[in-house]
């Protein structure tokens, strides 16, 4: 097992949540850290986990790793991220080169209106300050707390800085949209992020661009306070670019 010292990062403050900084920023920021000193170089990313230990606050992130194995075409980099000497995250990250296969399309981008035929919707600031990041216009007509039938929202989403769709956007987006429980609800709570995995398709291997993205998110459960959420996110051609589950805490509603 190779280990490497400690590398510092920052969690943006403009990426900052109900709880916290933004989960899909911090797992983004935890990968760029990773690929930069420890493992990774220029293979594309596989699989990246997060567990969120506690709510992540804005400034510098302490990222120490270890590479237990890494090999011609694979490396593995496990990790941890303090602030002020309390860790804050700890993960995995995968990753592998690309070679000649099978390919299989198992989860199509949804038949949607394009986004320039829907309207921005923009989520409540105190609830995600750091939706003003981004461009939001729902894809159905499921919105969040309207008291919908069913815990699913399918939004096209772009960065407003217009960032490139590489792995740490991609991370992000699997993680933008509000809880998928806020569709059947009609008032907000925190909902936060316990553990994130996300699985990267080839598309981001072949850079998908910049732009619109379009990214699902549902419950497939929720029980004893806990919910475990689905997440994809197609490029605007209709490429799968990633998948996401993530575990949350149901915290109970606030006055």
């Amino acid at each position: 097992m190779t280990t490497s010292t400690e590398h510092e990062t920052r969690i943006d403050p403009l990426w900052r949540s109900w709880e916290g900084a933004h989960g899909g920023h911090v797992a983004a920021v935890a990968l760029a850290a990773v690929r930069a000193q420890f493992a990774g170089g220029d293979q594309p990313v596989r699989t990246l986990t997060t567990h969120f230990l506690a709510p992540a606050a804005a400034g510098p992130l302490h990222v120490s790793g270890a590479v237990p194995a890494s090999g011609r075409r694979t490396a593995a980099c496990v990790f941890s991220g303090h602030q002020d000497g309390l860790p804050v995250v700890v993960g995995s990250a995968l990753f592998g080169s690309g070679r000649p296969g099978t390919s299989y399309d198992g989860q199509p981008a949804p038949d949607v209106p394009g986004p320039e035929d829907r309207r921005a919707v923009e989520l409540p600031g105190r609830l995600a300050p750091f939706a003003r990041q981004l461009e939001i216009r729902p894809a159905t007509a499921d919105l969040p707390l309207a008291g919908g039938e069913r815990a699913e929202l399918l939004a096209w989403v772009r960065f407003t800085d217009g960032r490139p769709l590489d792995a740490g956007a991609v991370v992000t987006l699997t993680d933008v949209l509000p809880p998928a429980l806020y569709a059947v609800w009609r008032s907000p709570r925190p909902v936060p992020s316990a553990e994130l995995t996300v699985h990267f398709t080839d598309a981001v291997d072949e850079s998908a661009g910049d732009g619109w993205s379009l990214v699902r998110i549902r419950t497939d459960h929720a029980g004893a306070g806990w919910a475990v959420d689905d997440s994809a996110v197609w490029a605007a051609g209709g490429r799968l670019l990633a998948l996401g589950r993530q575990s949350r805490v149901v915290r109970g509603e606030r006055p």
